[in-house]
């Protein structure tokens, strides 16, 4: 469902989703993940009752410097790394972030603003991200 590059097949699944959701209908494990997502951002709540005028939108420093997408996308990601403990040691690290600041909601934003660069940044320079220095960077939070 959202292994694709098409942005409006991605916002589909989570107008899709949402409207589950809604109607109470029973998810799939990954729609589940979708709205728990949605729910701890209900600011992102409207763009998914009225998904076909968001399909192809695109998101710029206009609009407050946030693509909506983009961040529910960088929690899923989060989420997924800690989830697989990969990069190895970011469970770890999420652990004791958790301990730290006793806000989950908290402390994958401060990682996903590390995530975001390094992707940012493999993507501008053609490589793969450095896992390494990732890894590193967050540790820096500790």
């Amino acid at each position: 469902m959202l292994f694709t590059q098409d942005r409006t097949k991605i916002r589909q699944a989570y107008a899709s989703a949402w409207e589950k959701h809604q109607r109470d209908e029973k998810l799939e494990p990954l729609e589940k993940q979708l709205v728990d997502l949605v729910i701890d951002h209900p600011e992102y709540q409207p763009l998914l009752v009225d998904a076909q005028q968001f399909a192809d939108k695109d998101f710029t420093a206009d609009d407050a410097g946030e693509n909506p997408f983009l961040h529910l996308g960088l929690h899923l990601a989060l989420r997924e790394q800690v989830g697989t403990d990969r990069p190895r040691g970011i469970a770890s690290i999420t652990r004791s972030l958790l301990i730290k600041h006793q806000d989950g909601h908290q402390v994958e934003h401060l990682m996903m603003q590390c995530l975001g660069e390094f992707l940012w940044d493999a993507q501008r320079q053609g490589k793969a991200p450095d896992e390494q220095a990732y890894l590193e960077q967050l540790k820096h939070l500790l």
